[in-house]
């Protein structure tokens, strides 16, 4: 891999990614930008403990542009993009409208393929592989700036999720605090720690679901995909390595190779859930990582990726309602069990 840095013409950093070592990428942002303005700031509320990001300024936000105005494809023909290059593998750069900017964090889009109409389970097992490489350097130079806790990578597809960009992407949100969710795994980590004499929350999941069989969606060498017996969406797998690690940099090289197959089976998988005649499948796909200054703790913490659709049926959707959005207290309509059985047997011949 190649990586290469440069700067657009308000200052935001841009990174070229290559499978290539000989690749040149200097290509001059020539728009005429004004400096990046942000009033990105954190509130903390009270009576929950969460901390919400205050941003204003993302109500300007590119919002659905047509694909010949698309700000994630390269550079052509006279019109210029995010990307000033005619052409790129995996490109990252500074969100031009961050949720966390300065002292709040860091926000960074992800470009993973310059094919407009694409989508990640369209790449080859070498393309998800250089995507791979970006989001663990990006984790490692994230967790270098003092005001960067936490390194979330994650990926938004469809409309049906809010997605403002039809080309293929995912985010990369540095929080100054752990975030909520992990706060709560942490929680639930030490008291399993306490409760059982040492052993280790993540490792006994895993083990749980290979014992039982019945939602395990496909096994790897390295990796172990399931529907968790809680699940809280309609279709929810989750991804394990094998070997228990706090964050992407500490995957070992054999899971690494791994990995591109079977993200990219299970992403196929996703698409076929409904059937060809429905619309591809919305999904939010989220690594969870430890935050950086969590002691102890965060070698105890696993490293795994949570992919979940919102639609729970063909033609309809699960909406977080009453329940969900008032008490957070999840309703699911589609038995753990049955799920994994449908994702098995859509896999690919």
């Amino acid at each position: 891999m190649k990586k290469t840095s440069t700067r657009l013409a308000d200052g935001r950093e841009l990174l070229y990614y290559d499978s290539r070592d000989d690749v040149v990428r200097d290509e001059a942002d020539t728009r005429p930008l004004d400096p990046v303005s942000t009033a990105s700031e954190i509130r903390r509320d009270p009576l929950l403990g969460d901390s919400v990001a205050i941003a204003s300024h993302r109500q300007g936000r590119t919002y659905h542009p047509p694909a010949d105005a698309c700000p994630l494809c390269p550079s052509r023909d006279g019109r210029q993009s995010e990307i000033p290059a005619a052409d790129y593998d995996v490109a990252v750069f500074e969100n031009r409208f961050p949720s966390l900017a300065g002292a709040s964090g860091r926000c960074e889009v992800v470009c993973f393929t310059p094919d407009h109409d694409a989508s990640f389970a369209d790449l080859t097992e070498e393309q998800a592989a250089l995507v791979l490489e970006a989001w663990t350097d990006r984790t490692a130079e994230l967790a270098e700036l003092p005001q960067v806790e936490q390194v979330f990578c994650f990926e938004n597809r469809g409309a049906e999720i809010g997605v403002t960009l039809g080309h293929p992407h995912g985010q990369i949100y540095g929080y100054p605090f752990t975030t909520p969710r992990t706060a709560l795994m942490l929680r639930s980590l030490a008291e399993h720690r306490e409760r059982t004499g040492g052993r280790n929350l993540f490792d006994d999941v895993v083990a749980r679901e290979l014992a039982e069989g019945v939602r395990i969606v496909l096994e790897g060498e390295h990796w172990v995909a399931f529907v968790p017996y809680a699940a809280h969406w309609p279709y929810e797998v989750h991804l394990y390595p094998r070997r228990r690690v706090p964050d992407l940099r500490a995957l070992d090289e054999a899971a690494r190779t791994e990995f591109p197959q079977v993200y990219l089976e299970l992403l196929r998988r996703f698409d076929r859930i409904f059937g060809d005649a429905e619309p591809p499948t919305p999904y939010i796909s989220a690594w969870h990582q430890a935050p950086f200054s969590g002691g102890a703790d965060r070698d105890e913490f696993a490293l795994h990726l949570e992919l979940f659709t919102i639609r729970r049926t063909s033609g309809k959707l699960k909406f977080l309602a009453g329940s969900e959005s008032g008490m957070s207290v999840f309703i699911n309509d589609v038995p753990p069990e049955a799920a994994a059985r449908r994702l098995r047997e859509v896999a690919s011949t």
